[in-house]
């Protein structure tokens, strides 16, 4: 039975998950790095920075002492930005209970490695079994889910029966979770995702409609599918909740900071300014670098990958990748 659930990290979906958590009945505990930061959450009880409005409940607390948030916890997880993964996790790893179950919130790929971001946690987390590691992803939209909204996710734990167990603890009459052995491509579809979610936005923002959009998001599926099967996935995960799921959510969705930073590509303002507007996070902008290494190491064609790198990394308008993915040489429509 979980008695406490220690949360890594304060940003909007490690809030969100320490208030839904806590309106279910859960203790939950985030951890701060920093006190200063611990401090100004407990005396606001919101996060104004990045769930406006929302009051935490009676049983989350915030803290920087890894004594209160992680010692006592009997189910940990981390869910902070995937460039600071690592770091943070030697941070914590002392104090992560050996019996602790894991469960990885973060969506991302880390750059330089290529590695996924449970492949990371086990990495700096000697002395747990891969068993204890976990995933989640779906089409979780934060603001959404705290303010009540009802919405779903995917559990995947190696084991079955770890896997059960933490999707009894995570679900509630809001909140809806399904659970699955496919580590992997829960993995990926939750991270990839946000390059086509970039991507979308380029569609909308240069007023191309409907059908193209529907193309360009369908795709784009296709794409992450080839690459998630190469890498060790099932191709069926991808039509889930952590693979069509969430590429629809984040696709269609202004609450989306990886769509919001196409739009504000399409329009024609570079990405360091973007980036300092959206004041957080952004996955799919190093997870576009990843993903090119990634397939080019794997001989994996992803057309609309690489095309979203043009237009963040080598100055590419989004108008002429548009043009280019138009005129590629025709193709079979399914390639796995």
């Amino acid at each position: 039975m979980v008695t406490q659930i220690g949360i890594i990290g304060t940003g909007a979906w490690a809030t969100t998950l320490g208030i839904l958590l806590a309106l279910d009945g859960k203790k939950t505990v985030l951890w701060s790095r920093t006190e200063s930061r611990a401090q100004e959450l407990t005396v606001a009880r919101v996060n104004e920075r990045s769930l406006p409005g929302v009051a935490f409940p009676e049983l989350m607390t915030i803290s920087a002492s890894l004594e209160e948030a992680v010692v006592n916890s009997n189910l940990v997880i981390i869910a902070v930005p995937s460039v600071t993964i690592r770091e943070n996790i030697r941070k914590v790893r002392s104090a992560i209970p050996s019996e602790s179950n894991i469960v990885c919130a973060t969506k991302g790929i880390e750059v330089v490695s290529g590695k996924r971001m449970s492949q990371v946690i086990m990495e700096e987390l000697t002395g747990f079994e891969r068993s204890q590691i976990g995933v989640l992803s779906g089409p979780n939209l934060a603001r959404e889910i705290a303010a009540g909204n009802p919405a779903t996710a995917t559990i995947a734990f190696p084991s079955d029966s770890i896997a059960e167990q933490v999707q009894s603890t995570l679900s509630s009459e809001s909140f809806r979770v399904y659970r699955s052995e496919d580590v992997i491509g829960v993995e990926l579809g939750g991270a990839l995702k946000n390059i086509i979610a970039i991507g979308a936005a380029f569609i909308d923002g240069a007023g191309l409609g409907p059908n193209a959009k529907a193309a360009f998001v369908t795709r784009g599926l296709h794409e992450i599918t080839r690459l998630g099967v190469a890498m060790g996935a099932r191709a069926e995960t991808f039509a889930g909740q952590s693979g069509m799921g969430d590429l629809i959510a984040t696709c269609y969705s202004n609450l989306s900071r990886n769509y919001r930073l196409g739009t504000g590509l399409a329009s024609g303002k570079n990405l360091p300014s973007i980036l300092e507007e959206l004041g957080e996070t952004a996955e799919g902008v190093p997870t576009t670098q990843a993903a090119v290494r990634l397939a080019k190491d794997l001989n994996i064609d992803m057309p609309i990958t690489d095309a979203t790198h043009a237009v963040l990394f080598e100055g590419t308008s989004p108008v002429e990748i548009i043009r280019n993915l138009m005129g590629r040489s025709l193709q079979p429509e399914v390639r796995y």
